[in-house]
C-alpha cells in the first residue's frame, strides 16, 4: 500500500500561531491582513489535535508580530500559542492569555457610548479571565469575547 505524504517547508525565521481554534482561524488571517502581505504564509485548518480535537495553524516567514497583533489573536483565541522561529529552530514558545486592558482595539457594542459618538480610545479592563469577560471604561457595558467587534 503506497503512502503518500504531503511536506510543508519549515521555517527559516519567522512565527507560528498553532493551537487556534479551528472555527476562528480565517478571522484571524483577516485581522492580521495575512491576505495583503508579501510573506510566505501556510495555513492549516482543521487538524486533528490531542487537546482541542481541530485546530488551526499559521506560520508566517521573516515575519515577528507586534504586541497590538497580538492582542487581536488572543482576544480571537486565548488558547493559541506563539512560537517564534530563528535559524529552524523554536526561540520561544507564548502561550496567549488574554491581556488586563485593550486600548483602541475593540468597539464597545453600546451604540450610546462616547467611544461611538466622538473621536474617543475605546478602553476594556478585562474582568474574568477564565468567563472572557470585558468592561468597557467607559460606559462599563459588559462584554464576552463571543461579542467582541474587532476595529
Amino acid at each position: 500500500m503506497d503512502k503518500k505524504e504531503l511536506i510543508v517547508t519549515a521555517l527559516e525565521n519567522g512565527t507560528v500561531i498553532d493551537h487556534i481554534p479551528a472555527a476562528k482561524l480565517f478571522k484571524i488571517v483577516s485581522i492580521l491582513e495575512l491576505d495583503k502581505i508579501e510573506n510566505r504564509v501556510t495555513i492549516g485548518n482543521n487538524l486533528e489535535s490531542k487537546m482541542m480535537g481541530l485546530k488551526g495553524v499559521i506560520k508566517v516567514a521573516d515575519k515577528f508580530f507586534q504586541p497590538e497583533e497580538i492582542n487581536k489573536i488572543a482576544l480571537l483565541a486565548p488558547s493559541a500559542r506563539i512560537n517564534i522561529i530563528k535559524n529552524y529552530e523554536v526561540v520561544q514558545k507564548t502561550d496567549l492569555q488574554l491581556p488586563d486592558q485593550v486600548s483602541g482595539l475593540l468597539q464597545c457594542v453600546n451604540p450610546m457610548c462616547v467611544t461611538n459618538r466622538q473621536p474617543v480610545a475605546s478602553r476594556f479592563d478585562l474582568i474574568d479571565r477564565k468567563r472572557g469577560t470585558l468592561r468597557c471604561h467607559y460606559c462599563e457595558r459588559m462584554l464576552n469575547l463571543s461579542e467582541i467587534i474587532l476595529k
